[in-house]
């Protein structure tokens, strides 16, 4: 059976206003990403003569939206764009860059015009910062909005019961073709000892998937007169928030504290495993997630990649992954470590592509309700103020 052309529906209260999306998620290539397209169903009784926008936007938020300290919001807007979609600024099939729009306009009606917006290549991945059990509110994250409202202008005030604002999120993929797997050496002098230690890691490959069990080799040949107690292993996440500094958290999402010692003029040359994953990271503040849509499950965030020459201009949050191999070193004056680190890739495989000629021609649209949602955790994380409902049967297409 050929895939669906599933389409996601959302209508605002006052029913003036519907939004149609063939996708939530748009892929960050790097050199280029996936539009945003889409189809608007405006009711023209219900608009009362007035004009209807479609802004994307790129939101980080690092508070409550009802937090304000001296007048400043706990959020920010990294990227902003609105278009008119009705009355129309230009020619109706001019407006269509998609199969999928084109299919919607048939099936809509008269009453459908369709949006089409591009990223720019400075913005972040979809992240968000995993909250402690105890907290409220919405998370620390980095979220993208499709907004559709009715207005007099486009700066007029915008009514609750006439806007309705849908989620996506922008996501990166494992590239084709794998890194060489990373290798790092360390040689560590020794007061009162003629011969070094000499430590080397090296990773089996240099970009795992989500679930990935991770190979370390590391050799060990210590030719100082010190014991080395034990060899400790993490997996280390760095998110890097760049809003008005640069800021970068470190958490270990993985940790084997093997206990392996190794005698002065001994060696060690042993392969240990470590797996990280969210579902040992659960009850951890702090720890960044890819972003997510409020009825779905998620994992550790990706690793991020960003275009080349564009990293002094990206803002938000940026994420990576290292192994950090620790020996612990005794000595007559206490213990001492010696480190290092040894960096990788964490992402989720690119999804098998479908052809639009595989596409069925049949649309099956699927509407978000909070009454579908009831008893889930974050459920309103998609409809945070009044009004941004489905409107039901009320318009748009009734068949399934």
């Amino acid at each position: 059976m050929s895939p669906r052309n599933i389409i996601f529906k959302k209508t605002c209260k006052d029913k003036s206003v519907g939004v149609f999306m063939g996708k939530r998620d748009f892929v960050d290539r790097v050199d280029s990403v996936d539009p945003v397209d889409g189809v608007v169903l405006i009711d023209p009784e219900a608009l009362a003569g007035r004009k209807v926008f479609v802004t994307l936007s790129c939101i980080f938020r690092y508070g409550r939206d009802d937090m304000d300290v001296m007048g400043i919001a706990f959020r920010r807007e990294l990227f902003l764009s609105t278009r008119q979609v009705y009355p129309p600024l230009q020619d109706r099939e001019k407006g269509i860059h998609t199969r999928v729009q084109a299919k919607l306009l048939r099936k809509l009606g008269s009453n459908a015009y369709p949006f089409f917006f591009e990223f720019p290549d400075n913005l972040p991945c979809s992240v968000a910062l995993q909250p402690a059990p105890h907290d409220v509110g919405k998370q620390c994250a980095v979220e993208f909005e499709i907004k559709a409202f009715s207005a007099e202008s486009q700066d007029a005030k915008v009514r609750k019961r006439s806007t309705v604002k849908l989620m996506l999120r922008k996501v990166q993929y494992a590239p084709d073709s794998q890194g060489v797997p990373p290798t790092v050496e360390t040689t560590k002098d020794f007061v009162m000892s003629d011969k070094p230690l000499h430590v080397k890691a090296t990773l089996d490959k240099e970009l795992y998937y989500h679930g990935e069990t991770i190979h370390v080799d590391v050799n060990i040949t210590n030719n100082s007169n010190k014991t080395i107690k034990n060899v400790i292993l993490s997996v280390d996440q760095v998110a890097t928030v760049v809003l008005f500094s640069n800021d970068s958290y470190i958490k270990c999402v993985d940790i084997e504290d093997s206990g392996d010692s190794v005698s002065a003029g001994a060696t060690l040359q042993k392969v240990y495993k470590l797996l990280p994953l969210l579902a040992n990271n659960r009850e951890r503040r702090g720890i960044a997630l890819d972003g997510k849509l409020k009825h779905e499950d998620t994992n550790l965030a990706s690793s991020s990649i960003i275009k080349e020459g564009l990293q002094k201009e990206v803002l938000g949050i940026m994420v990576s992954y290292k192994v950090m191999v620790k020996l612990i070193v005794g000595g007559m004056m206490g213990s001492s470590e010696v480190g290092l680190e040894v960096p990788f890739r964490l992402m989720h495989p690119k999804p098998d592509a479908v052809k639009e000629s595989e596409m069925e021609d049949e649309l099956v649209f699927q509407e978000f309700k909070r009454s579908y949602l009831k008893g889930i955790i974050g459920a309103g994380d998609d409809d945070d103020e009044e009004g941004n409902v489905s409107g039901g049967d009320d318009m748009g297409p009734k068949e399934k």
